[in-house]
């Protein structure tokens, strides 16, 4: 990934699912690779690691957040990571808690994080879906973190801009994802 020199200001860790792992189209067509990019472009002091694996739960994203922050020593974090416990209908209390406790960990490694919220379908029921989108506010605040309130914001019900799943946004529609997390990202980094 790119390298900063010796006046590196970090880098930027993607810890995310499928969403963030470019699923179903080449890896550098993702916004994470367009991340990486425009960090070239424009910050090339800093860089970027994606630790993104598709079907990611927040239970699995916890058992790898310490050997990850480890590894990679982020100055920040985006952390996407949710979705697959709400298609899944997991208690919204338990992946509260698990994002909750990578926040935590994340934060405590020095890292300023980006917590990445999303939206489910209606099918799981008003109730659930309420509960799920309120968790990464909360989060949010109690954390004080920065937070992208959905990552699909202004084209996340244009069907021609999402794979045959209707889950995962196409490559077309990369450019767009990598727009509502910069807005987010981008005063987290570093002032040069």
């Amino acid at each position: 990934m790119a390298s900063g020199g010796a006046f590196a200001a970090g880098t930027v860790l993607v810890f995310g699912d499928s969403l963030s792992a470019a699923y179903g189209i080449p890896e550098r067509r993702g916004w994470v690779a367009l991340l990486e990019e425009r960090l070239q472009r424009e910050r090339p002091d800093y860089s970027v690691a994606n630790a993104s694996i598709s079907g990611e739960t927040t239970a699995g994203g916890l058992a790898r957040i310490a050997k990850v922050l480890e590894r990679h020593q982020p100055a920040i974090v985006v952390l996407e990571l949710g979705s697959n416990d709400g298609l899944r209908g997991l208690p919204v209390a338990a992946m509260k808690k698990n994002l909750a406790t990578i926040i935590e960990r994340s934060q405590k490694a020095g890292a300023k994080v980006l917590l990445v919220g999303m939206r489910l379908p209606p099918n799981y029921g008003e109730d659930y879906s309420k509960a799920f989108e309120r968790a990464f506010t909360d989060l949010a605040q109690s954390h004080r973190t920065a937070l992208l309130p959905f990552l699909l914001e202004g084209f996340g019900e244009k069907a021609e801009l999402f794979q045959a799943d209707r889950i995962h946004p196409t490559e077309a529609a990369q450019a767009a994802v990598l727009k509502n997390v910069w807005q987010r990202l981008a005063p987290l980094l570093k002032k040069k």
